[in-house]
């Protein structure tokens, strides 16, 4: 079948079962000369005359009442399966691939995608933990969930978090042996957790801000990780100080195992961002999904 042999029968079956040309150019949004030539093109294709015309009726053939038993069925079931697929579309269903850093993952991925799946079965969701920057179009993935200041500018951004701080923190027992420093600069005098950078292979060097004042400071250590998680239990078992997610140490300080140190130095920052590529016919799935999200950060706001 050819490009436009759908809807030259198309035009057929409208002229058939209208029995007029004027009336079928109205159904279809066509002229009458169009339909005529579309006819008479289908015809020739064929070998066959589907219509008789006269100045006042048309009537079809033998030939066209069979093509007509033909074209029923089939154009039936068409029209159902579209309106299936128009139903996927506005019920959540499928696969999406999303990538993030452990963190963001753990505290605001993964409740909602928790009830996501609760609330449309139909919905599979793949996470990669990546702390890099990730091209989500080359990686073919839905969407990714970043710092806002690490999204390209070229990507829809969406905010789902509040805001973040890091913090210095150091059990009790290595600040009775060690002391507590008082500003940054004391730091290169202590043993501290470095943590390296994914995305240039570089240590991280911690930054701290006070009174508008802004301040980097490379620490040294015992260890070296990718992961903060293994840095805030170096530092519950005494080995030195570690910057880690607040949110994350806060159990250890309340139970007192970790205390914080130069906390006014570390300033909150604008948190978790979604962003994706320009997507102008989301599926259900995504839909529901940034839905989820931006209701959770809505829950989170505060009043």
């Amino acid at each position: 079948m050819r490009r436009n042999d759908l809807g030259d029968l198309n035009v057929f079956l409208a002229v058939a079962e209208e029995q007029s040309f004027t009336k079928a150019a109205a159904r279809l949004g066509q002229s009458q000369s169009s339909l005529s030539q579309t006819i008479r093109r289908l015809e020739e294709r064929l070998g066959m005359r589907l219509l008789t015309r006269t100045t006042r009726s048309v009537a079809t053939t033998e030939a066209g009442e069979q093509l007509i038993e033909t074209l029923k069925p089939a154009l039936s079931d068409v029209e159902a399966r579209l309106a299936m697929l128009s139903e996927l579309k506005d019920k959540p269903s499928g696969s999406i691939r999303l990538t993030a850093e452990r963190h963001a993952a753990e505290t605001i991925l993964w409740p909602a995608i928790s009830r996501l799946v609760q609330d449309y079965p139909e919905v599979k969701v793949e996470v990669a933990i990546d702390a890099s920057f990730t091209d989500i179009v080359s990686g073919r993935f839905d969407a990714g969930i970043r710092l806002g200041e690490h999204v390209e500018k070229d990507m829809i951004a969406v905010r789902i978090g509040p805001d973040l701080r890091l913090v210095v923190v150091a059990s009790p027992t290595y600040l009775a042996r060690c002391g507590f420093p008082q500003t940054p600069h004391d730091l290169t005098r202590h043993r501290c957790m470095n943590v390296r950078l994914p995305t240039t292979g570089g240590l991280y060097a911690w930054e701290f801000e006070k009174d508008g004042h802004e301040l980097n400071v490379r620490v040294d250590g015992p260890f070296i990780f990718t992961d903060e998680s293994l840095a805030m239990q170096a530092a519950i078992e005494g080995h030195g100080l570690a910057m880690v997610w607040d949110d994350v140490a806060l159990p250890a300080i309340s139970e007192g195992k970790l205390v914080h140190v130069l906390e006014d130095w570390c300033q909150p920052f604008s948190g978790y961002h979604l962003y994706y590529a320009d997507r102008r016919h989301p599926s259900a799935a995504f839909t529901a999904l940034l839905r989820e999200l931006r209701a959770r950060a809505l829950q989170r706001r505060p009043v």
